[in-house]
This record gives structure tokens, sequence and C-alpha cells, in this order.
């Protein structure tokens, strides 16, 4: 069984944010929107070292979930713990 912790809490929640940010940016794309719709930047303003950071960390969080996932994933194809 995988053990629950805060650092895998906090990965599994960048990660999150991350898709939806991609999604709200292919989805202001499609539909033409003037600008596009990008989370981090509505969050931390035109910051450009801060919302790098953020990128970085929400990067490092899928590394972070795909090798702790693989960890967790048990050999008869089960499903991997959401955090």
């Amino acid at each position: 069984m995988c053990q629950k912790s805060a650092l895998g809490t906090v990965a599994f929640v960048l990660v999150i944010i991350g898709a939806l940010n991609w999604g709200l940016i292919g989805l202001s794309s499609l539909i033409g929107a003037a600008t596009q719709w990008n989370v981090v930047e509505m969050l931390v303003g035109r910051w450009p070292v801060v919302a790098a950071i953020v990128y970085l960390l929400v990067g490092l969080s899928a590394v972070y979930k795909l090798v702790k996932c693989g960890k967790c994933c048990d050999s008869s194809g089960g499903s991997c713990c959401a955090k």
C-alpha cells in the first residue's frame, strides 16, 4: 500500500493545477479567445521569474508523481494511489 505524504499531496495538487492550466490554454486557443486563459499568470501576475518557478515546480511534481506511481502500482496491474 502506498504511504500518503505531505509532499505527495502538494505534488498532486500542483500536477492538477498544471493540467487545468494547459487545458484552459488549449481551450482558449481553440475558441479563438483574444487572450489565453493562463491560470498561473492570473495568480502571480506578470512576474516572469515567479511564473517560471511555478512552472518548474509543476514539472518537478509531475516527475515525482511518475516515480512514486511506478513504486505504488502493484504487479497485477492495479491502479496507482492518487496521493
